[in-house]
């Protein structure tokens, strides 16, 4: 049966997988559609709450993208209430909460920490999640049927898992050992650890585990890493995306390629990723938000929505100094 834990201890929150890095948000488009003039012409105006977990590329282009999508829709009928929880799971909750207080028309949760808050502030506010990796994971949801019900919906930063783990074998085929590093505290990062292990497996590699608990012992556990695997695996892990340096100053002098969950990761140490445009991921939920405030759409029947196409990627740098040739089909990181 489906439940959904509302109470969530703001202490023992995981932070959110996101996913760091991404897409840097496009400018802003135009206020001019008619649904911003209708709505304007009528008076009605919505205050939107947004509790972002941290400042980062990735989260900050899903946050634009959101917005540009209403504000082009709404024009200056919507305001925005946009807060940041410098990384800190009580201050999400802190901040949440005062959306409540506030009576704001809806909440954008942007990465997992800030959605277990929204979800235990409120069960009647709708509430729009972004950048979570698996809505199953972080709001403790059996028999996941891809809606959350209640007030929640959302969007997925996750790029299929199976597709990556082909990727990693159309690059090293011949690699026999693969490790699988990320932080411990990150229950999102042990879901695609779990899910990508068994794809690998099937692919005839011999999977190992590695974590962390924080960025104090990043380094040392890339270092064992690295000892005994051909190629390690690092997916969308706030805690990898915050030590790509501390991690690439390990695996690139030992000569270990790195493929990486999502293009930041990928750009601060890895060799190549799958990766999705997080503008683009929030400009589906901005959409989203637009139905349930005006077309009234029911949230609690709205499935949770995935970007709307994943590219593979390359670090041209990190390949050539690795000797890696990249096929056909790949795009280089820009920047």
């Amino acid at each position: 049966m489906k439940k959904v834990i509302s109470a969530v201890m703001a202490g023992a929150m995981a932070l959110g997988l996101v996913a760091c890095g991404g897409q840097s948000a496009s400018s802003a488009p135009a206020a001019s559609s008619a649904a911003a003039g209708s709505a304007s012409a009528a008076g009605k105006t919505y205050t939107v709450g947004i509790c972002q977990l941290v400042q980062h590329p990735a989260l900050d282009a899903a946050t634009q993208g959101f917005k540009d999508a209403l504000t082009e829709k709404l024009g200056d009928a919507v305001k925005f209430d946009e807060q940041n929880a410098n990384g800190d799971a009580p201050t999400a909750a802190t901040i949440c909460n005062g959306f409540v207080a506030s009576n704001v028309d809806l909440i954008l949760a942007n990465a997992t920490a800030p959605l277990q808050s929204a979800a235990a502030a409120t069960s009647t506010i709708p509430v729009l999640g972004t950048s979570i990796t698996d809505y199953a994971t972080a709001l403790s949801i059996d028999d996941w049927t891809g809606v959350v019900g209640g007030n929640i919906s959302g969007t997925s930063d996750l790029a299929p898992l199976d597709e990556q783990a082909a990727m990693l074998n159309e690059l090293f085929p011949d690699a026999k050992n693969v490790g699988i590093l990320y932080c411990s505290a990150e229950a999102n990062s042990k879901y695609q650890s779990d899910v990508v292990t068994t794809a690998l497996e099937k692919l005839g590699y011999t999977v190992n585990v590695y974590t962390f608990s924080d960025s104090n012992d990043v380094a040392s556990v890339t270092q064992t890493a690295c000892e005994a695997n051909d190629v390690l695996y690092i997916p969308t892990d706030n805690t990898a995306a915050s030590n790509t340096e501390a991690i690439n100053n390990v695996a690139q002098p030992a000569g270990v390629p790195i493929i990486a969950g999502e293009e930041g990761i990928c750009a601060g140490c890895g060799v190549a990723t799958l990766s999705i445009s997080y503008y683009d991921l929030g400009t589906v939920t901005g959409e989203m938000a637009y139905d349930i405030l005006v077309n009234g759409a029911d949230i609690s029947n709205m499935a949770v929505q995935f970007a709307p196409e994943v590219t593979k990627k390359y670090d041209a740098d990190r390949c050539a100094a690795l000797g890696i040739t990249v096929p056909e089909g790949y795009e280089p990181i820009e920047g």
